[in-house]
């Protein structure tokens, strides 16, 4: 009897799959020809406002588009069935290998030779990354930590911003919609002193670098320079609260949302007039610092304009005009007579008063979206945050282009760097609280849950390397302040 080749049984059972093919093609073309007729005879009972040609245009289209699609399927089918044909035959002839074999990078014993390189660099690239991933975890075994030591609660309103006075008794200063700064034990929580001058948010506060002086920024479109003196009370141990590694981002339920009214503390002593009042802005006075020796002060404001004042007189002795919109804030480096203020113009501005006959000034056009912050480092260095989620970080000597981009989740607000450390913090809207080192390394999260943490946007940031416990403050618009104490390993900040 005879028998048939290999050869002719292929082309025998290709021959019949390209019969089938065709044939489940003429069916599916003749079905659709009735879809069609009845889907048309459909429309024409139905009511619509488009009239019936762009409908039954649009019937068209789509039965074109769904006879492609089947098309396609069918094809994937007619190769599934010959990927398990030719698996079939690498099987019986012993070629074949086992799924879970290739992965392990093991061969079966009569795999050919070009199966086994294959094998070969999967076994490698598998051990290289695996290698990569094992030393990554060891490299961050020291973890930064980030402990919750106190809260400051009083405020009636949000706090826009706060700051640690430079003198001795150190304390911390909050600024809030509530029209009030307050000073704050930084040891027990307790409010010293209340300021009740303004007669509008209290946008800002900064101290005076040597005297126990203090400026604030208001809407009442003004500025306000005033004098405090505090005494320390007895410090209190500490609660015993767990350090917490700091945490890695997350979301985290709104349970917590809801928060009650917070009383203000009634037997704090209050100040209720201004030493010097600063009055040349035309609109609301959104931030204001004291340039390096403590003598002259400049305020930023939302008519576009900041303004330069001499402490002693009080007189104007410039007024810094060019950006297009309201600006947002302004600071002065802590060594030299720079000033760099932000706007909602999208940029932000230096301006030299080195030169006593001469101020210059520098347009910087790094951000696409208000740049909210812009602050100097002890060294050569000026970083911006934006609400375009950004946060950039530039050098005084080139400042074409910025040296470190932190690109992160959500706009970013009044931002801080450490004096010492050089880790810049970032309040977000989204309450979020992330470190970074200067070349854009993301150190660490401060812990947020629905037990601690701010329940608001973080408004303001500021850090405190006098104090042994508490180096830093934030404080938003869920009318707390609240002191961490970061321990950044030197590894984290050498990576």
């Amino acid at each position: 009897m005879p028998v048939e080749s290999g050869s002719n049984v292929a082309a025998r059972q290709a021959k019949q799959k390209r019969k089938s093919h065709s044939l489940s093609i003429r069916r599916t073309n003749s079905t659709e020809q009735d879809r069609s007729g009845l889907q048309r005879d459909m429309l024409e009972g139905q009511d619509s406002k488009l009239p019936l040609s762009v409908r039954s245009n649009l019937l068209d289209l789509f039965s074109q588009i769904e006879r492609e699609f089947e098309n396609l399927y069918i094809e994937n089918l007619e190769l599934r069935r010959e990927i398990e044909t030719l698996n079939d035959r690498l099987a019986a002839e012993g070629q074949a290998l086992e799924g879970a074999d290739l992965a392990k990078g093991a061969l079966k014993t009569k795999a050919s030779h070009s199966t086994s390189q294959l094998s070969q660099k999967l076994k490698t690239t598998y051990k290289a990354s695996t290698s990569k991933i094992v030393s990554s975890f060891k490299a961050t075994t020291s973890r930064a930590v980030c402990q919750l030591l106190r809260e400051y609660v009083g405020h009636r309103d949000g706090i826009w911003d706060l700051s640690a006075t430079r003198t001795q008794p150190v304390v911390l200063g909050t600024a809030s919609a509530d029209h009030t700064a307050m000073l704050w034990s930084i040891e027990t929580g307790k409010c010293l002193l209340r300021y009740l001058g303004h007669q509008g948010s209290v946008n800002s506060i900064k101290f005076h670098p040597t005297e126990q002086m203090a400026l604030t920024a208001s809407g009442d479109q003004t500025a306000h320079i005033w004098r405090y003196m505090v005494q320390l009370p007895t410090p209190q141990p500490v609660a015993d609260v767990t350090q917490t590694p700091c945490e890695d981002d997350g979301d985290f339920s709104d349970k917590d949302e809801a928060d009650g009214e917070a009383e203000g503390p009634n037997d704090c002593p209050t100040v209720r007039v201004a030493t010097t009042t600063l009055r040349s802005h035309q609109g609301v006075v959104i931030a204001g610092d004291w340039l390096v020796g403590g003598k002259q002060v400049v305020t930023a404001s939302w008519d576009r304009a900041a303004n330069l004042y001499d402490v002693e007189t009080s007189e104007l002795v410039h007024s810094l005009t060019g950006h297009d919109q309201e600006l947002t804030h302004c600071c002065t480096h802590p060594t030299q007579r720079l000033v760099v203020t932000s706007s909602r113009d999208t940029t932000f501005r230096l301006w030299d008063f080195r030169d006593p006959s001469i101020h210059s000034v520098n347009v910087f056009q790094g951000h696409t979206d208000t740049v909210t912050s812009a602050v100097f480092t002890v060294g050569d260095n000026v970083v911006s945050g934006s609400d375009d989620r950004t946060v950039k970080v530039w050098d005084l000597k080139n400042m074409r282009s910025p040296i470190a981009t932190i690109r992160t989740d959500s706009a970013v607000n009044r931002i801080s760097v450490s004096v010492n450390q050089k880790i810049i913090a970032l309040p977000h809207d989204n309450r979020q609280v992330r470190l970074f080192d200067m070349s854009g390394v993301r150190l660490a999260r401060l812990p947020r849950s629905n037990r601690q943490g701010h329940r608001r946007m973080v408004c303001c940031s500021a850090w405190c390397e006098d104090n042994a416990s508490c180096n830093l403050f934030t404080c938003g618009f869920d009318r707390q302040a609240i002191g961490w104490n970061i321990n950044i390993p030197a590894l984290l900040q050498e990576k």
